[in-house]
């Protein structure tokens, strides 16, 4: 089978490889999966750049990319719930293991690979993952909120996503508004507010050419209940003066900087919860939650993708992994998502 392999990290994504290797075989408890479509996050460049060239691994020879999308192909002993023929989604494929998505077959852990609802794309499947499963958990840690989502669970919250146009935010605005919340986001184009409205946001903000404080208190008169924050950072200000009572600020990235400032007086008034979320920490109840909610909204038709619903997509070959890493890196506006086999 063809794999992209990198036996060192490096900054640049020339240490990406492809090359053949034997066509691996599941062990009990375990799964292999054909790969069709290999997903992108910040996570898996972030991983393969590492502290700089000769860093060492935990494995000999890593492939990268935790998300993915396929056909079952091979089932070990004692599995039950999946079948050769069924297509899933597989998300942390990469942790703590060498092998991810970028190739064309992956065994993992059966627990790692859920199936697909009938009717929904491997391309929806490939950009669930750390996007969508970030959005769930950032959706439920606050202290008054539901820590399930469903139709319903959210009726009377105001979420602000903050970011809207990215693949977590697209996930955010998407499970807000089928939980019955109003959804509010930040952007900073005319282009990334007509994605976060294709995704279904009641109200953008644009927050580069007004008051974006003045214009959220006046779409929220009483706050807002959740935040998803991506720029906690450059909003930490912001946020202190939109927060309803007992809100939450669901922190998933450092885009804008690795340290902030927090008001601690305005927060304190509030009783604001300031939440971090990583997925390869959260635990196992909730990723559990998110994927069978995650399962549920896909059922429900939630979770599209492509440019119409707000989440442009970019593909590559898998030969070109490097170049999709560079993508994403480079902060393309959308879902990118390696080819790496026919449907």
């Amino acid at each position: 089978m063809k794999s992209i392999v990198y036996s060192e990290t490096g900054p640049a994504p020339t240490v990406l490889q492809l090359v053949d290797r034997d066509l691996p075989e599941p062990a009990a408890g375990e799964v292999r999966v054909r790969v069709v479509w290999s997903g992108v996050n910040p996570t898996d460049w972030k991983s393969r750049a590492g502290g700089g060239p000769g860093e060492s691994l935990p494995f000999a020879e890593v492939t990268p990319n935790q998300d993915g999308s396929g056909v079952v192909d091979a089932v070990g002993e004692g599995v039950s719930g999946l079948s050769v023929g069924d297509r899933v989604w597989t998300y942390l494929s990469a942790h703590q293991r060498p092998t991810g998505t970028a190739q064309e077959f992956t065994v993992l852990p059966a627990s790692r690979v859920v199936p697909l609802p009938e009717g929904v794309g491997l391309d929806v499947g490939a950009s669930l993952g750390v996007p969508a499963m970030t959005a769930h958990r950032a959706l439920t840690v606050r202290e008054d909120g539901p820590s399930r989502l469903s139709p319903g669970s959210l009726d009377g919250t105001v979420v602000l996503v903050a970011g809207g146009a990215g693949a977590v935010g697209h996930a955010a605005i998407q499970l807000a508004r089928w939980a019955g919340a109003t959804v509010v986001t930040t952007i900073s184009s005319d282009e990334k507010a007509a994605l976060a409205t294709a995704a279904g946001a009641h109200h953008v903000v644009n927050y580069r050419t007004g008051d974006a404080a003045a214009e959220i208190r006046e779409l929220a008169p009483d706050g807002v209940d959740v935040v998803v924050e991506v720029a906690i950072s450059q909003n930490a200000e912001l946020l202190s003066q939109v927060v309803a009572h007992r809100a939450s600020v669901a922190i998933y990235a450092d885009n804008g900087g690795d340290t902030t400032t927090i008001p601690i007086r305005a927060n304190m008034v509030t009783n604001t919860r300031f939440q971090f979320v990583l997925l390869y920490t959260v635990g196992e109840e909730a990723l559990q939650a998110a994927v069978e909610d995650v399962t549920a909204a896909l059922r429900d038709g939630v979770l599209p993708v492509g440019e119409a619903a707000g989440l442009p997509l970019h593909t590559f070959p898998l030969a070109e992994t490097a170049a999709a890493h560079e993508a994403v890196e480079g902060d393309v506006v959308g879902k990118v998502l390696i080819e790496v086999s026919a449907e």
